[in-house]
């Protein structure tokens, strides 16, 4: 969604970083480039004014004139207030409440709300295992209830129970009936859906007001489309005047959208982005971390989320398997493919670039590619699956024939095959200088420590770490095993 206003971002900042000393006037001309980004980015002009008027105060200082590196200096001070809009820290769900708590999603139709109250009651239960109800109070659009019922089953968590005259129901009628078989079936989070219009009006207002009476719920989430843009700021100041929300929930985060509705709705609602919908997918639903944004944005990257997107897909068992492995010298195309495919439950590859820092011109290849990012892995994989199980465990087998045959098998070019073991190669020889180091005891003292390094047992399960050494379940990282 902010590729357009990180990639302004780093065109400006990069002239800026060049320069050995900063005059005002330097500062201003930056600002204005800045400006017009983010007013091209759909960002309310009110918040553009605050924002630049920060910036400048703060940037024309001495600290930045004395400053080594002036330039960096202006990026840090950019970045500062970035965060101060976006909300300073990430807020989660409010949970405190006793059980049932009540969660009220809000919004105009279309904007996504019933798919993320899915997410939500998703979100709810594999992350703080929470027993989730979910209930549509949405009597006017056809089989609104039904929808929520089929994601429900998708999810497997619980949704309340459609009565057949629905019609003759009210939405507050359905939240007492929803909270009262939520005590008595003991779940901890009740999800309202509440009916979405296709403009802010006074009876949808009222008829969501009623229903916060009754429930009192704890949060009031207002779910908008990313691909709001301006109208985004008049959105979000309706509802909150009208229903005091409490946080917000951006959908469409995957889309080409500009940015600037995130930007814009915090500052004008003064309440936090509290999720973000990155896809369709009823996983892809992530915490919203205003620091980590503002890397984003400043081309800097966010490890942290890589992180977390690696540990939430790759599962502990497999990494320990594939450590050992690569410690005894074993690693063959098999596991290679098993990379690959780790790789791919990750997400795109260009989203996982943008994540990375200090990888610009790479970035900027990947984007220019010709072939869709998310074929290139999968390319990978077929080339492999075109190889004999003998060719798997023992690539040196592999000649130009045999390229042939797997190029034909898998619809790709004997370069491509060469490309793919040219890089299981370099992966090998980085694994065998691994073992050496760990041999010699170099790679502990590399890393700060006295010995072999701890790099590969760290995490291990008791078992293998019982005497120090994988040798007590009958491995040996100094010799290798054969089938």
């Amino acid at each position: 969604m902010f590729e357009s206003l990180s990639s302004r971002f780093g065109q400006i900042f990069d002239r800026l970083k060049r320069r050995a000393t900063l005059t005002e006037g330097d500062v201003n001309d930056v600002m204005r480039e800045v400006r017009i980004a983010l007013l091209e980015a759909d960002v309310a002009l009110p918040v553009v004014k605050d924002f630049i008027a920060k910036v400048r105060k703060r940037a024309v200082g001495q600290e930045v004139v004395r400053s080594v590196s002036p330039g960096q200096m202006v990026v840090k001070i950019v970045h500062d207030a970035l965060v101060e809009i976006l909300g300073t820290t990430g807020v989660g769900l409010d949970l405190a409440k006793p059980p049932p708590v009540a969660m009220l999603v809000v919004g105009l139709q279309g904007s996504g709300k019933t798919t993320t109250s899915a997410k939500i009651g998703l979100h709810l239960k594999k992350r703080e295992k929470r027993r989730v109800m979910m209930v549509s109070l949405d009597t006017y659009r056809p089989a609104a209830q039904e929808q929520l019922a089929i994601l429900g089953r998708q999810t497997d968590i619980a949704t309340l129970k459609i009565i057949d005259n629905i019609d003759n129901q009210t939405p507050v009628e359905i939240a007492k009936r929803a909270m009262t078989e939520a005590r008595h079936g003991g779940f901890d989070v009740v999800i309202l859906d509440t009916a979405g219009r296709l403009h802010i009006d006074n009876v949808l207002m009222s008829e969501v007001a009623a229903v916060r009476d009754v429930v009192a719920p704890s949060e009031i989430l207002l779910v908008a489309d990313a691909m709001t843009g301006q109208d985004a700021v008049h959105l979000a100041a309706s509802f909150h005047e009208k229903l005091c929300i409490t946080g917000i929930i951006l959908t469409r985060v995957d889309s080409d959208a500009r940015g600037g509705a995130a930007l814009s709705m915090r500052a004008v609602t003064q309440r936090p982005i509290k999720l973000l919908g990155t896809g369709e997918k009823l996983e892809e639903l992530e915490s919203f971390h205003p620091d980590r944004l503002a890397r984003r944005l400043l081309g800097m990257g966010d490890v942290v989320s890589l992180v977390e997107r690696a540990i939430s897909t790759i599962r502990q068992e497999d990494a320990e398997r594939m450590a050992l492995k690569m410690l005894e010298g074993r690693f063959d195309l098999n596991d290679l493919l098993a990379q690959f495919r780790q790789v791919r439950r990750m997400g795109d590859l260009r989203d996982l670039f943008r994540l990375l820092p200090g990888l610009d011109k790479l970035k900027k290849q990947v984007n220019e590619a010709r072939m869709p990012h998310d074929k290139f892995l999968l390319h990978q994989e077929a080339i492999i699956l075109s190889m004999t199980h003998a060719e798997r465990r023992q690539p040196d087998i592999i000649k130009a024939s045999r390229k042939r045959r797997i190029a034909i098998g898998c619809g790709l070019t004997v370069q491509e095959v060469n490309k793919l073991l040219k890089q299981y190669q370099q992966v090998a020889q980085m694994t065998k200088e691994m073992r050496k180091m760990e041999r010699k005891g170099q790679l502990g003292r590399l890393l700060g420590g006295e010995g072999p390094s701890p790099l590969m047992w760290d995490g291990l399960p008791a078992a293998v770490q019982g005497k120090g050494s994988v040798e007590h379940r009958g491995f040996s990282p100094h010799r290798r095993h054969r089938k």
